[in-house]
């Protein structure tokens, strides 16, 4: 008879459980692992922010702030927000902390959970998980190029190829304004519907970004912004990609590319995989030159990226990649017989001191039902006392590959266990 279950989890919220979980968090931790070895220090943020911080940060025209956000009152009557995104909290811890103040650029980066009011599907979640790295205080395209190179280290890390680099400018302060007169003018003419005219008044870019196929039928010839950058932007961005040609980065451009928040300026950039369908976006970011002065700070630049980790995996199965070890125990333990279970849990504990991840099997189960659950563990070792070896001090060990096994002293267990597992 079926269990009814009780309580699910939310709509929209995965769960990640063994053995899968496993692999999430190799996935998430190779990919902080890149920015480590790029000299990102950690940066750890509130789940929540003052909701005027995502209004102000991230712009009051975009689909996140007018439509997606998790906002409620706290029992003080202020209007906090579940954080949308990470690079806003970034720039108030800077501003707060007066990280501004010391050595530049602050490079930082963060993992954990963001949450958006979407409709679920799959790789789309109302709390999805992200790695992000945020780089503020010099506008050096080398710096650009820096961070576009951590994301495209930190795919391979994984071990995926199947992805693809779209990279544009958005342009600087003397090249935006002419264009969006120009793409006002260019969607004036157009047979939009009202709340379309209302978001090309507010920031017409947003309208390049409507996914509808009749929408971007009637933007085929729109003006490119890539055609209209102001002299410094456009020095910029040929040396950011100089830059990414000389490391062998690959990317194409994209120049109707438009990132989903209102403060990217210059640089702006997206990792797509074709494998993952409607939500191809693994994750991407750019320039913001002026984020942090909108926020009350100095007038700083910056750049980072966030990467989804939950589509990272999904593309990771996509390509049949197994990322991590997905096995719960190098070594497991089988006790046999009254009195051997303590024996055995002292080595598990001698082993894991020594960096071998170690289980055993509890509540006096067979041999024939402990061994299934050494290979259930995926385990390449076991280590089996019963009442012989209990007696005399000794431990059989068993290669649970080869099936081959040998008797051991009990104090020798650890570096026999160590050379077989070298092997």
């Amino acid at each position: 008879m079926n269990q009814q279950v009780p309580f699910g989890a939310p709509k929209g919220v995965p769960d990640y459980v063994p053995p899968v979980s496993r692999q999430f968090a190799a996935v998430r931790g190779t990919l902080v692992a890149a920015a480590d070895r790029a000299g990102y220090a950690p940066i750890e943020l509130p789940v929540f922010e003052d909701t005027g911080l995502f209004a102000r940060g991230v712009g009051e025209s975009t689909d996140v702030v007018s439509k997606e956000m998790y906002t409620f009152a706290d029992r003080g009557g202020r209007s906090v927000t579940l954080r949308p995104e990470g690079t806003a909290g970034v720039m108030r811890a800077v501003i707060e902390h007066r990280l501004d103040r010391g050595p530049l650029p602050i490079k930082v980066v963060y993992a954990g959970p963001f949450f958006r009011y979407e409709r679920p599907q799959a790789g789309r979640y109302r709390q999805l998980q992200q790695v992000g790295i945020e780089a503020i205080g010099s506008d050096d395209p080398a710096l650009d190029a820096e961070v576009i190179a951590v994301a495209d280290e930190a795919f391979r890390a994984v071990g995926l190829s199947g992805y693809r680099l779209e990279l544009t400018s958005l342009g600087d302060a003397a090249s935006r304004p002419a264009y969006r007169e120009r793409l006002q003018a260019f969607l004036a003419d157009l047979p939009l519907d009202e709340p379309t005219r209302e978001r090309a008044r507010i920031n017409p870019l947003r309208v390049l970004d409507d996914k509808r196929p009749h929408v971007q039928e009637l933007l085929a010839d729109a003006p490119l912004l890539l055609d209209h950058l102001s002299p410094e932007s456009d020095d910029h961005f040929r040396e950011v990609r100089a830059i990414l040609d000389r490391l062998g980065v690959q990317y194409v451009l994209n120049p109707r590319m438009v990132r989903g928040l209102d403060y990217y300026t210059r640089t702006t950039f997206e990792f797509v995989h074709p494998q993952l369908g409607a939500q191809s976006g693994l994750g991407g970011g750019g320039r913001y030159d002026g984020l942090m002065a909108e926020l009350g700070g100095a007038a700083l630049s910056g750049i980072g990226f966030g990467i989804g980790v939950d589509r990272t995996l999904l593309a990771a199965q996509a390509e049949g990649v197994t990322v991590g070890d997905p096995s719960r125990a190098q070594v497991f333990g089988v006790p046999i017989g009254a009195g051997s279970t303590p024996v055995v849990a002292v080595l598990a504990g001698r082993l894991r001191e020594a960096g071998i991840r170690t289980d055993l099997a509890y509540g006096g189960r067979s041999l024939k039902s402990a061994m299934k659950q050494a290979d259930a563990s995926g385990a390449v070792v076991a280590l089996v006392v019963g009442d012989r070896e209990l007696a005399e001090n000794n431990v059989v060990v068993r290669d649970l590959g080869s099936g081959e096994q040998w008797t051991v002293p009990a104090d020798e267990v650890v570096a026999a266990v160590t050379a077989l597992l070298v092997d």
